[in-house]
Protein backbone atom coordinates (compact mmCIF):
# COMPACT_ATOMS: atom_id res chain seq x y z
CA UNK A 1 0.00 0.00 0.00
CA UNK A 2 1.14 3.58 -0.64
CA UNK A 3 -0.06 6.97 0.56
CA UNK A 4 -0.94 9.57 -2.06
CA UNK A 5 -1.27 13.24 -1.06
CA UNK A 6 -3.57 15.29 -3.27
CA UNK A 7 -2.59 18.95 -2.97
CA UNK A 8 -4.89 21.83 -3.84
CA UNK A 9 -3.84 22.83 -7.40
CA UNK A 10 -3.13 26.35 -8.59
CA UNK A 11 -6.45 27.58 -9.97
CA UNK A 12 -4.89 30.68 -11.49
CA UNK A 13 -5.77 34.40 -11.47
CA UNK A 14 -3.52 35.01 -8.45
CA UNK A 15 -5.68 33.05 -6.01
CA UNK A 16 -3.68 32.08 -2.91
CA UNK A 17 -6.27 30.00 -1.07
CA UNK A 18 -9.72 28.50 -1.38
CA UNK A 19 -12.51 27.72 1.05
CA UNK A 20 -13.90 24.25 1.60
CA UNK A 21 -17.60 24.52 0.78
CA UNK A 22 -18.43 20.85 1.13
CA UNK A 23 -17.06 17.30 1.00
CA UNK A 24 -18.43 14.50 -1.17
CA UNK A 25 -16.39 11.97 0.79
CA UNK A 26 -15.36 11.09 4.35
CA UNK A 27 -12.46 9.24 5.95
CA UNK A 28 -12.73 5.52 5.20
CA UNK A 29 -14.61 5.97 1.91
CA UNK A 30 -13.44 4.22 -1.23
CA UNK A 31 -12.95 6.70 -4.09
CA UNK A 32 -12.38 6.13 -7.76
CA UNK A 33 -10.28 8.16 -10.15
CA UNK A 34 -12.11 11.29 -11.40
CA UNK A 35 -14.74 10.94 -8.65
CA UNK A 36 -15.84 14.33 -7.17
CA UNK A 37 -14.36 14.71 -3.70
CA UNK A 38 -14.81 18.35 -2.65
CA UNK A 39 -16.31 21.73 -3.61
CA UNK A 40 -13.83 24.58 -3.20
CA UNK A 41 -14.79 28.24 -3.39
CA UNK A 42 -12.41 30.74 -4.97
CA UNK A 43 -13.45 34.37 -5.10
CA UNK A 44 -17.06 34.05 -6.36
CA UNK A 45 -16.99 30.69 -8.08
CA UNK A 46 -17.18 27.14 -6.75
CA UNK A 47 -14.84 24.53 -8.25
CA UNK A 48 -15.54 20.81 -7.99
CA UNK A 49 -12.34 18.88 -7.21
CA UNK A 50 -11.94 15.32 -8.48
CA UNK A 51 -9.71 12.55 -7.18
CA UNK A 52 -6.69 11.91 -9.44
CA UNK A 53 -6.33 8.32 -8.13
CA UNK A 54 -8.39 5.42 -6.79
CA UNK A 55 -8.07 4.29 -3.20
CA UNK A 56 -9.26 4.74 0.38
CA UNK A 57 -9.54 8.16 2.02
CA UNK A 58 -7.38 8.36 5.16
CA UNK A 59 -7.27 12.11 5.89
CA UNK A 60 -9.13 15.31 4.96
CA UNK A 61 -7.72 18.82 5.18
CA UNK A 62 -10.50 20.36 7.27
CA UNK A 63 -14.16 21.11 7.74
CA UNK A 64 -16.51 23.15 5.49
CA UNK A 65 -15.66 26.81 6.00
CA UNK A 66 -11.91 26.22 6.46
CA UNK A 67 -9.44 27.99 4.16
CA UNK A 68 -6.83 25.88 2.34
CA UNK A 69 -3.73 27.38 0.71
CA UNK A 70 -2.79 26.53 -2.86
CA UNK A 71 -0.31 23.65 -2.74
CA UNK A 72 -1.43 22.47 0.69
CA UNK A 73 -2.72 18.96 1.38
CA UNK A 74 -6.40 18.57 0.53
CA UNK A 75 -6.87 14.79 0.78
CA UNK A 76 -4.65 11.82 1.59
CA UNK A 77 -5.59 8.58 -0.17
CA UNK A 78 -4.21 5.10 0.44
CA UNK A 79 -3.69 3.34 -2.87
CA UNK A 80 -2.74 -0.22 -3.75
CA UNK A 81 0.73 -1.06 -5.03
CA UNK A 82 3.99 0.81 -4.65
CA UNK A 83 4.74 4.52 -4.82
CA UNK A 84 2.32 6.73 -6.70
CA UNK A 85 3.48 9.52 -8.98
CA UNK A 86 1.37 12.62 -8.65
CA UNK A 87 -0.51 13.33 -11.88
CA UNK A 88 0.01 16.75 -13.44
CA UNK A 89 -2.26 19.40 -11.92
CA UNK A 90 -5.33 20.26 -13.99
CA UNK A 91 -5.03 23.28 -16.23
CA UNK A 92 -6.84 26.49 -15.48
CA UNK A 93 -8.96 25.92 -18.59
CA UNK A 94 -9.94 22.44 -17.42
CA UNK A 95 -10.92 23.68 -13.99
CA UNK A 96 -12.87 26.61 -15.40
CA UNK A 97 -14.78 24.17 -17.59
CA UNK A 98 -15.87 22.33 -14.42
CA UNK A 99 -16.70 25.43 -12.38
CA UNK A 100 -20.15 25.36 -10.84
CA UNK A 101 -22.26 27.59 -8.61
CA UNK A 102 -24.76 26.20 -6.12
CA UNK A 103 -26.42 24.45 -9.08
CA UNK A 104 -25.10 23.80 -12.60
CA UNK A 105 -28.01 22.74 -14.79
CA UNK A 106 -27.46 21.36 -18.26
CA UNK A 107 -30.12 21.18 -20.91
CA UNK A 108 -30.38 17.42 -21.46
CA UNK A 109 -33.99 17.17 -22.64
CA UNK A 110 -33.25 16.17 -26.23
CA UNK A 111 -30.57 13.70 -25.18
CA UNK A 112 -32.86 12.03 -22.65
CA UNK A 113 -35.78 11.75 -25.05
CA UNK A 114 -33.59 9.96 -27.58
CA UNK A 115 -31.59 7.73 -25.22
CA UNK A 116 -33.86 6.97 -22.27
CA UNK A 117 -35.75 4.03 -23.90
CA UNK A 118 -32.52 2.40 -25.09
CA UNK A 119 -30.93 2.86 -21.66
CA UNK A 120 -33.91 1.39 -19.88
CA UNK A 121 -33.95 -1.64 -22.23
CA UNK A 122 -30.22 -2.24 -21.79
CA UNK A 123 -30.44 -1.98 -18.00
CA UNK A 124 -33.38 -4.37 -17.91
CA UNK A 125 -31.53 -7.00 -19.97
CA UNK A 126 -28.44 -6.79 -17.76
CA UNK A 127 -30.39 -6.92 -14.53
CA UNK A 128 -32.24 -10.13 -15.43
CA UNK A 129 -35.84 -10.94 -14.40
CA UNK A 130 -37.65 -8.19 -12.57
CA UNK A 131 -41.12 -7.57 -11.23
CA UNK A 132 -43.43 -7.38 -14.22
CA UNK A 133 -45.59 -4.66 -12.68
CA UNK A 134 -45.26 -1.50 -14.79
CA UNK A 135 -43.50 1.45 -13.18
CA UNK A 136 -45.33 4.74 -12.91
CA UNK A 137 -44.24 7.01 -15.73
CA UNK A 138 -43.00 9.73 -13.35
CA UNK A 139 -40.84 7.32 -11.35
CA UNK A 140 -39.44 5.84 -14.56
CA UNK A 141 -38.60 9.28 -15.85
CA UNK A 142 -36.80 10.28 -12.65
CA UNK A 143 -34.79 7.06 -12.62
CA UNK A 144 -33.72 7.50 -16.25
CA UNK A 145 -32.55 11.09 -15.92
CA UNK A 146 -29.24 12.28 -14.48
CA UNK A 147 -29.64 13.65 -10.97
CA UNK A 148 -29.48 17.45 -11.21
CA UNK A 149 -28.75 18.84 -7.75
CA UNK A 150 -26.32 21.27 -6.16
CA UNK A 151 -23.35 20.04 -4.10
CA UNK A 152 -25.06 21.29 -0.93
CA UNK A 153 -28.23 19.31 -1.68
CA UNK A 154 -26.20 16.20 -2.50
CA UNK A 155 -24.23 16.51 0.74
CA UNK A 156 -27.39 16.95 2.82
CA UNK A 157 -29.09 14.00 1.13
CA UNK A 158 -26.04 11.84 1.80
CA UNK A 159 -26.07 12.79 5.49
CA UNK A 160 -29.77 11.95 5.72
CA UNK A 161 -29.41 8.71 3.78
CA UNK A 162 -31.81 9.85 1.05
CA UNK A 163 -31.56 8.37 -2.45
CA UNK A 164 -31.90 11.41 -4.74
CA UNK A 165 -33.25 9.26 -7.56
CA UNK A 166 -36.43 8.93 -5.48
CA UNK A 167 -36.85 12.68 -4.99
CA UNK A 168 -39.21 14.43 -7.42
CA UNK A 169 -37.89 17.91 -8.40
CA UNK A 170 -40.39 20.76 -8.45
CA UNK A 171 -38.39 22.47 -11.21
CA UNK A 172 -35.49 21.58 -13.48
CA UNK A 173 -33.26 20.41 -10.60
CA UNK A 174 -33.62 19.12 -7.03
CA UNK A 175 -33.64 21.84 -4.38
CA UNK A 176 -33.61 21.80 -0.59
CA UNK A 177 -37.38 22.32 -0.60
CA UNK A 178 -37.81 19.15 -2.71
CA UNK A 179 -35.68 17.23 -0.22
CA UNK A 180 -37.78 18.60 2.64
CA UNK A 181 -40.98 17.53 0.86
CA UNK A 182 -39.59 14.03 0.34
CA UNK A 183 -38.66 13.71 4.02
CA UNK A 184 -42.15 14.79 5.04
CA UNK A 185 -44.30 13.00 2.49
CA UNK A 186 -42.15 10.36 0.80
CA UNK A 187 -42.72 9.65 -2.88
CA UNK A 188 -46.05 11.44 -2.72
CA UNK A 189 -44.15 14.61 -1.86
CA UNK A 190 -45.99 17.86 -2.16
CA UNK A 191 -49.43 16.39 -1.36
CA UNK A 192 -51.12 16.82 2.00
CA UNK A 193 -54.67 17.23 3.32
CA UNK A 194 -56.22 20.64 2.67
CA UNK A 195 -55.70 23.09 5.50
CA UNK A 196 -52.47 21.56 6.76
CA UNK A 197 -49.14 23.35 6.59
CA UNK A 198 -45.82 21.61 6.13
CA UNK A 199 -43.79 21.07 9.29
CA UNK A 200 -40.05 20.88 9.05
CA UNK A 201 -37.39 19.95 11.54
CA UNK A 202 -35.00 22.50 13.03
CA UNK A 203 -31.86 22.79 10.96
CA UNK A 204 -28.50 24.29 11.86
CA UNK A 205 -26.79 25.79 8.81
CA UNK A 206 -23.17 26.84 8.91
CA UNK A 207 -22.56 30.18 7.20
CA UNK A 208 -19.79 29.39 4.71
CA UNK A 209 -18.82 29.97 1.11
CA UNK A 210 -20.79 32.54 -0.85
CA UNK A 211 -23.23 33.16 1.99
CA UNK A 212 -20.36 34.11 4.30
CA UNK A 213 -18.89 36.46 1.68
CA UNK A 214 -22.28 38.14 1.28
CA UNK A 215 -22.69 38.46 5.05
CA UNK A 216 -19.25 40.03 5.44
CA UNK A 217 -19.75 42.48 2.56
CA UNK A 218 -23.22 43.58 3.69
CA UNK A 219 -22.08 44.03 7.30
CA UNK A 220 -19.08 46.12 6.17
CA UNK A 221 -21.33 48.25 3.94
CA UNK A 222 -23.86 49.03 6.68
CA UNK A 223 -21.15 49.47 9.32
CA UNK A 224 -19.03 51.91 7.31
CA UNK A 225 -21.53 53.74 5.10
CA UNK A 226 -24.21 56.15 6.37
CA UNK A 227 -27.03 55.21 3.98
CA UNK A 228 -29.99 57.30 2.96
CA UNK A 229 -32.74 56.24 0.55
CA UNK A 230 -34.90 58.33 -1.76
CA UNK A 231 -37.98 56.93 -3.57
CA UNK A 232 -39.94 58.47 -6.44
CA UNK A 233 -43.02 57.31 -8.36
CA UNK A 234 -42.66 57.19 -12.15
CA UNK A 235 -45.40 56.89 -14.77
CA UNK A 236 -44.08 54.24 -17.18
CA UNK A 237 -47.24 53.95 -19.30
CA UNK A 238 -45.57 55.36 -22.42
CA UNK A 239 -42.38 53.42 -21.73
CA UNK A 240 -44.27 50.12 -21.49
CA UNK A 241 -46.10 50.90 -24.74
CA UNK A 242 -42.76 51.60 -26.43
CA UNK A 243 -41.29 48.39 -25.04
CA UNK A 244 -44.20 46.38 -26.48
CA UNK A 245 -43.69 48.00 -29.90
CA UNK A 246 -39.96 47.26 -29.85
CA UNK A 247 -40.56 43.65 -28.87
CA UNK A 248 -43.14 43.22 -31.62
CA UNK A 249 -40.47 44.03 -34.21
CA UNK A 250 -37.44 42.54 -32.50
CA UNK A 251 -36.97 39.65 -34.94
CA UNK A 252 -34.12 37.42 -33.71
CA UNK A 253 -33.02 39.91 -31.07
CA UNK A 254 -33.61 39.19 -27.36
CA UNK A 255 -36.87 40.21 -25.75
CA UNK A 256 -36.66 43.55 -23.97
CA UNK A 257 -37.50 43.84 -20.29
CA UNK A 258 -37.66 47.14 -18.43
CA UNK A 259 -33.97 46.93 -17.41
CA UNK A 260 -32.26 47.84 -20.73
CA UNK A 261 -34.46 50.92 -21.09
CA UNK A 262 -33.80 51.93 -17.49
CA UNK A 263 -30.04 51.48 -18.01
CA UNK A 264 -30.13 53.79 -21.05
CA UNK A 265 -31.91 56.42 -18.92
CA UNK A 266 -29.33 56.08 -16.12
CA UNK A 267 -26.43 56.44 -18.53
CA UNK A 268 -27.95 59.53 -20.15
CA UNK A 269 -28.54 61.22 -16.80
CA UNK A 270 -25.24 60.35 -15.07
CA UNK A 271 -22.93 62.84 -16.89
CA UNK A 272 -24.72 65.66 -15.05
CA UNK A 273 -24.34 63.83 -11.72
CA UNK A 274 -20.76 62.48 -11.68
CA UNK A 275 -20.78 62.13 -7.88
CA UNK A 276 -23.10 59.10 -8.26
CA UNK A 277 -21.01 57.11 -10.75
CA UNK A 278 -18.13 56.85 -8.30
CA UNK A 279 -16.15 54.74 -5.83
CA UNK A 280 -15.05 56.04 -2.44
CA UNK A 281 -11.72 54.96 -0.91
CA UNK A 282 -12.50 55.98 2.67
CA UNK A 283 -9.03 55.01 3.93
CA UNK A 284 -7.30 57.30 1.44
CA UNK A 285 -10.09 59.90 1.60
CA UNK A 286 -10.43 59.91 -2.22
CA UNK A 287 -13.54 59.74 -4.39
CA UNK A 288 -12.92 58.43 -7.90
CA UNK A 289 -15.57 59.78 -10.30
CA UNK A 290 -15.68 57.52 -13.32
CA UNK A 291 -16.32 58.67 -16.87
CA UNK A 292 -17.53 55.26 -18.04
CA UNK A 293 -20.52 53.48 -16.55
CA UNK A 294 -19.55 49.98 -15.47
CA UNK A 295 -22.95 48.89 -14.23
CA UNK A 296 -23.21 46.14 -11.63
CA UNK A 297 -26.32 44.00 -12.06
CA UNK A 298 -27.33 42.34 -8.77
CA UNK A 299 -28.30 38.77 -9.70
CA UNK A 300 -29.91 36.17 -7.47
CA UNK A 301 -28.39 32.70 -7.82
CA UNK A 302 -28.72 29.45 -5.90
CA UNK A 303 -25.38 30.32 -4.30
CA UNK A 304 -26.53 33.78 -3.21
CA UNK A 305 -26.43 37.31 -4.56
CA UNK A 306 -23.78 38.00 -7.20
CA UNK A 307 -23.02 41.22 -9.09
CA UNK A 308 -21.78 40.70 -12.68
CA UNK A 309 -20.75 43.90 -14.43
CA UNK A 310 -21.87 45.39 -17.76
CA UNK A 311 -18.73 47.16 -19.01
CA UNK A 312 -19.16 50.55 -20.70
CA UNK A 313 -22.93 50.42 -20.48
CA UNK A 314 -23.13 53.96 -21.90
CA UNK A 315 -21.85 52.68 -25.28
CA UNK A 316 -24.51 49.96 -25.73
CA UNK A 317 -27.98 50.22 -27.26
CA UNK A 318 -31.03 48.53 -25.74
CA UNK A 319 -30.59 45.32 -27.74
CA UNK A 320 -26.93 45.01 -26.83
CA UNK A 321 -27.80 45.65 -23.19
CA UNK A 322 -30.51 42.96 -23.26
CA UNK A 323 -28.05 40.46 -24.74
CA UNK A 324 -25.37 41.29 -22.17
CA UNK A 325 -27.83 41.13 -19.27
CA UNK A 326 -28.88 37.63 -20.31
CA UNK A 327 -25.31 36.47 -20.86
CA UNK A 328 -24.04 37.73 -17.52
CA UNK A 329 -27.04 36.45 -15.59
CA UNK A 330 -26.63 32.97 -17.11
CA UNK A 331 -22.90 32.99 -16.33
CA UNK A 332 -23.51 34.04 -12.72
CA UNK A 333 -26.26 31.49 -12.12
CA UNK A 334 -24.20 28.65 -13.59
CA UNK A 335 -21.11 29.68 -11.62
CA UNK A 336 -19.15 30.29 -14.82
CA UNK A 337 -18.73 34.07 -14.55
CA UNK A 338 -15.07 35.10 -14.74
CA UNK A 339 -13.50 37.13 -11.94
CA UNK A 340 -13.17 40.20 -14.17
CA UNK A 341 -16.92 39.99 -14.85
CA UNK A 342 -17.64 40.17 -11.12
CA UNK A 343 -15.60 43.23 -10.15
CA UNK A 344 -14.98 46.86 -11.04
CA UNK A 345 -18.56 48.17 -11.04
CA UNK A 346 -19.06 51.91 -10.56
CA UNK A 347 -22.83 51.85 -9.91
CA UNK A 348 -25.17 48.95 -9.15
CA UNK A 349 -28.72 48.23 -10.30
CA UNK A 350 -30.76 45.77 -8.24
CA UNK A 351 -34.20 44.56 -9.25
CA UNK A 352 -36.55 41.97 -7.80
CA UNK A 353 -38.59 41.86 -11.00
CA UNK A 354 -42.26 41.01 -10.32
CA UNK A 355 -41.42 40.70 -6.58
CA UNK A 356 -40.22 44.31 -6.52
CA UNK A 357 -42.68 45.49 -3.88
CA UNK A 358 -43.74 49.08 -3.30
CA UNK A 359 -40.33 50.43 -2.31
CA UNK A 360 -36.90 49.09 -1.40
CA UNK A 361 -33.96 50.36 0.62
CA UNK A 362 -31.07 48.56 -1.12
CA UNK A 363 -27.67 48.25 0.56
CA UNK A 364 -24.77 49.92 -1.29
CA UNK A 365 -22.25 47.68 -3.03
CA UNK A 366 -19.15 49.06 -1.29
CA UNK A 367 -16.94 50.91 -2.35
CA UNK A 368 -19.55 52.35 -4.71
CA UNK A 369 -21.56 55.32 -3.44
CA UNK A 370 -25.03 54.55 -4.84
CA UNK A 371 -27.34 51.69 -5.74
CA UNK A 372 -30.61 51.92 -7.70
CA UNK A 373 -33.65 49.67 -7.32
CA UNK A 374 -36.69 49.70 -9.61
CA UNK A 375 -39.84 48.27 -8.05
CA UNK A 376 -42.87 46.47 -9.43
CA UNK A 377 -44.96 48.11 -12.16
CA UNK A 378 -48.57 48.48 -10.98
CA UNK A 379 -51.58 49.71 -12.96
CA UNK A 380 -53.60 52.27 -11.01
CA UNK A 381 -56.13 55.05 -11.74
CA UNK A 382 -54.62 58.56 -12.01
CA UNK A 383 -55.86 62.00 -12.91
CA UNK A 384 -55.04 63.37 -16.38
CA UNK A 385 -56.46 66.86 -16.18
CA UNK A 386 -60.04 66.29 -15.09
CA UNK A 387 -60.19 62.71 -16.32
CA UNK A 388 -59.34 59.53 -14.45
CA UNK A 389 -57.37 57.08 -16.58
CA UNK A 390 -55.43 53.86 -16.02
CA UNK A 391 -51.66 54.33 -15.74
CA UNK A 392 -48.72 52.02 -15.19
CA UNK A 393 -46.69 53.26 -12.27
CA UNK A 394 -43.34 52.20 -10.86
CA UNK A 395 -41.41 53.39 -7.83
CA UNK A 396 -37.69 53.91 -8.25
CA UNK A 397 -35.46 53.72 -5.16
CA UNK A 398 -31.91 54.96 -4.74
CA UNK A 399 -29.65 54.47 -1.72
CA UNK A 400 -26.59 56.71 -1.42
CA UNK A 401 -23.48 57.18 0.71
CA UNK A 402 -24.27 60.37 2.63
CA UNK A 403 -20.56 61.07 3.16
CA UNK A 404 -20.10 61.97 -0.50
CA UNK A 405 -23.63 62.31 -1.96
CA UNK A 406 -26.11 64.97 -0.80
CA UNK A 407 -29.84 64.33 -0.71
CA UNK A 408 -30.44 67.13 -3.20
CA UNK A 409 -28.11 65.50 -5.74
CA UNK A 410 -29.74 62.09 -5.35
CA UNK A 411 -33.24 63.54 -5.73
CA UNK A 412 -32.23 65.65 -8.73
CA UNK A 413 -30.69 62.63 -10.44
CA UNK A 414 -33.83 60.53 -9.96
CA UNK A 415 -35.97 63.38 -11.31
CA UNK A 416 -33.75 63.53 -14.41
CA UNK A 417 -34.17 59.78 -14.90
CA UNK A 418 -37.92 60.18 -14.36
CA UNK A 419 -38.21 62.73 -17.17
CA UNK A 420 -36.47 60.36 -19.58
CA UNK A 421 -38.64 57.39 -18.64
CA UNK A 422 -41.89 59.33 -18.83
CA UNK A 423 -40.99 60.75 -22.25
CA UNK A 424 -39.09 57.70 -23.65
CA UNK A 425 -38.51 59.17 -27.11
CA UNK A 426 -35.65 61.15 -25.51
CA UNK A 427 -33.89 57.88 -24.70
CA UNK A 428 -33.04 57.56 -28.40
CA UNK A 429 -31.95 61.12 -29.22
CA UNK A 430 -28.78 63.02 -28.32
Amino acid sequence: MALFTFKLPDIGEGIAQAEIVGWHIKVGDRVEEDQPIADMMTDKATVEMESPVSGTVVRLAGEPGDQISIGAMLVEIEVEGGSVAAPPPPSVEAIEAETVGEAVIEDVTDLLESSAPAKAEAQASEAGPVDSAPLPSQEHRVAAQPILASPAVRARAKELGVDLTQVKPSGDHIRHSDLDAYLLYGQGQGYRPAGRSAKRADEQVKVIGMRRRIAENMAASKRNIPHFTYVEEIDVTALEALREQLNAGRGERPKLTMLPLLIVALCKALPDFPMLNARYDDEAGVVMRHGSVHLGLATQTDAGLMVPVIRDAQDRNVWQLATEIRRLADAARSGKAKSEELSGSTLTLTSLGPLGGIATTPVINRPEVAIIGPNRVIERPVFRGKEIVAAKLMNLSISCDHRVVDGWDAASFVQAVRKLLEAPAFLFVD
